[in-house]
């Protein structure tokens, strides 16, 4: 009981730092214009309107990353096969993502690919699942 409650935990602690740091990432190469306060929601929607492609982008470059992740890592510390602790990690990062969604308004691609995305967790599942598996026929 406790390997599943640390898979999940773990797998949202690695979701949220990897998220972070490539979105840090994206705001080192795609600084805010000067002047633009970040924590302001009105000058984040407005920069948003003009923001360079892979400004956005980095986003759901983001998403990806974390998704994997978060999928990834949660398998590996449940240890028992099961895909639900990807798929509770997945659910809970796409209800986030839908929010900001919601708050920051978003082109219907960032909609499309920000709601896709974490079905990535899957990938980083079937990666952590044991080589052994695929391998011995």
């Amino acid at each position: 009981m406790i390997r599943k409650i640390l898979a999940l935990l773990v797998g949202i602690i690695a979701t949220s730092v990897v998220v972070g740091l490539v979105q840090q990432l994206g705001h080192y190469l795609f600084p805010l214009p000067v002047g633009t306060d970040p924590n302001d929601p009105e000058a984040i929607k407005k920069y948003v309107e003009t923001a360079p492609f892979m400004a956005i982008f980095f986003v759901i470059i983001s998403y990806s990353v974390g998704a994997f992740t978060g999928g990834f890592v949660s398998t590996k510390i449940a240890n028992n096969g099961k895909k639900i602790y990807a798929i509770i990690i997945g659910i809970l990062f796409l209800m986030t993502s839908i929010y900001m969604m919601i708050i920051i308004p978003s082109p219907i691609w960032f909609w499309i690919l920000g709601i896709a995305v974490w079905t990535l967790v899957l990938v980083g599942y079937k990666l952590a699942l044991n080589k052994n598996e695929y391998t011995n026929h």
